[in-house]
């Protein structure tokens, strides 16, 4: 990959996160807020507010991602 090819590969993906429709913040226990979105093109976005990072796939893998923390696949991290 050209750096032609990947500054324009760079531009069009942060032209695309100005398009996500973000839904209204989910706050869990203290200032833990998250935020869920999809784009036009269908992907699904998992933020968190007050920044502007986010993670990004299908809304299927984020669905099981969220069903697994959900079931305590994660728990481990919290210990």
């Amino acid at each position: 990959m050209t750096t032609f090819e990947f500054e324009a590969e760079v531009a069009a993906a942060a032209a695309a996160r100005t398009d996500i429709a973000w839904s209204e913040p989910f706050c869990s226990e203290g200032a833990n807020c998250f935020r869920f979105g999809r784009d036009a093109a269908g992907r699904a976005y998992i933020g968190t507010t007050g920044s502007d990072a986010h993670v990004s796939d299908s809304v299927e893998a984020l669905r099981a991602l969220v069903s697994a923390v959900k079931a305590g696949a994660a728990d481990h991290l919290l210990a």
